[in-house]
């Protein structure tokens, strides 16, 4: 069972991306701010990270910086999932090492779903993601 770690701080979207996570038999793990995702990403090893941006405390910015500067964590994906979707933004997520970039308005909960599973095949296939 793939574990995934979703770090979002909007409740709603937050248990609703949950939910549809658990019924595709994913095993969840959830943080609403940055310092909460930093403990459970190093205590759970999640094998994918689906991350806001716009955090209370350390921002999604800041923690996809520390997942990849930490030799044990650098090699699980992320995909950055917010509302900010201006070229500026996607290209400092994507430069920081993010695995994909999606903005919230764009996509349903099961297009999410879709997102996570073609990155967990590609990753687990060797491929590059």
């Amino acid at each position: 069972m793939p574990k995934v770690l979703v770090v979002e701080d909007d409740k709603f979207l937050r248990e609703l991306i949950n939910r549809k996570l658990q019924s595709e038999n994913f095993e969840t793990f959830l943080a609403f701010d940055g310092e909460t995702a930093l403990v459970l990403v190093e205590k759970e090893r999640p094998d994918i990270v689906l991350l806001d941006l716009i955090l209370p405390g350390i921002n999604g910015f800041e923690v996809l910086a520390k997942i990849k500067e930490n030799e044990r964590l650098k090699e699980i994906p992320v995909i950055i999932l917010s509302n900010l979707g201006q070229k500026d933004d996607i290209d400092k997520g994507m430069g920081l090492g993010a695995t994909d970039y999606l903005v919230k308005a764009h996509f349903t909960p099961s297009e999410i779903i879709e997102k996570i599973n073609q990155t967990l095949t590609k990753t687990s296939s060797g491929g590059q993601v």
